[in-house]
Formats: structure tokens, C-alpha cells, sequence
């Protein structure tokens, strides 16, 4: 489809490339959200990989949970944190991302995102990934 070959970050010799045909109808509006959602989607991966790799070399002094008694320095790293953070820890972490996903790290304006919007879809020079924050990059 020739219709996004002049997009940011086609390349050739390659050009725009859509293996699964999912630009096929030449939808604008979707081609805006699948790249904001793909950058999105990226986003959590880098902090995933960051979440996983920072506990070998470090941890926060204290405790996790005073009520359990337990520190940050006995939750184990990788997936073996999963039965030793309390419920209430996952049920905080939980609420956090969803309160990150709903306000697209806005909080002096409000943008209407949610599910099969984006943040970055509301205004008229609209960019993907974009959610004003400057510098930061978010």
C-alpha cells in the first residue's frame, strides 16, 4: 500500500513494510492508532526489562511490607517475586498502571484515551507516542 510510504521511519530499500496487511484499507485513523499503540507497547517493555534487570544490581533499603515483615532485600529477583510480594503490593501496582493508562501521564488537562483511543489521536497535529511531556519523552 503506497499510501504511508512517505511516513516517519519508512527506509528504503525496504519502504513501508506490512507484512500482515494490517494497513491494507488505508485507514488513516488506524494507521495512527497501531503506531502509537506499538510505541506504547514498547514503552512497557523497557520498563519491564529495567524492572528486571535493576534488582541484580541493587534493592531499596526497608521494608516492602511492615505488617509482614518483610524487606525489599528478601523479595528475590525475577519471577520468584511473585510468591513473596503480598496481594496488597500487586493490587497497588495494578491500580498504578491503570491510573497511568487512563490519564496518559496527563493531569492538568484532560484527553479522552482509553480503550481504542489514544492520547496522542485528540488533537489536530496529533503524533503518535506524544503525550506533551517534553523532554521526558513519554
Amino acid at each position: 500500500l503506497r499510501a504511508f510510504e512517505n511516513e516517519l521511519g519508512v527506509q528504503p530499500p525496504v519502504g513501508f513494510w506490512d507484512p500482515l496487511g494490517y494497513t491494507a484499507d488505508g485507514s488513516r485513523e488506524n494507521f495512527l492508532r497501531r503506531r502509537a499503540v506499538e510505541l506504547k507497547h514498547g514503552r512497557v517493555a523497557m520498563y519491564a526489562c529495567i524492572g528486571y534487570f535493576v534488582p541484580e544490581y541493587t534493592k531499596f533499603g526497608g521494608y516492602l511490607s511492615p505488617s509482614m515483615g518483610i524487606k525489599f532485600s528478601d523479595v528475590p529477583n525475577g519471577l520468584g517475586a511473585f510468591s513473596v510480594v503480598p496481594l496488597a503490593g500487586w493490587l497497588q501496582i495494578i491500580a498504578f498502571c491503570g491510573l497511568i493508562e487512563n490519564t496518559g501521564f496527563t493531569f492538568t488537562q484532560r484527553k479522552k484515551i482509553g480503550l481504542m483511543l489514544d492520547a496522542s489521536m485528540t488533537g489536530e497535529k496529533a503524533e503518535p507516542g506524544n503525550y506533551g511531556l517534553g523532554w521526558i519523552g513519554a
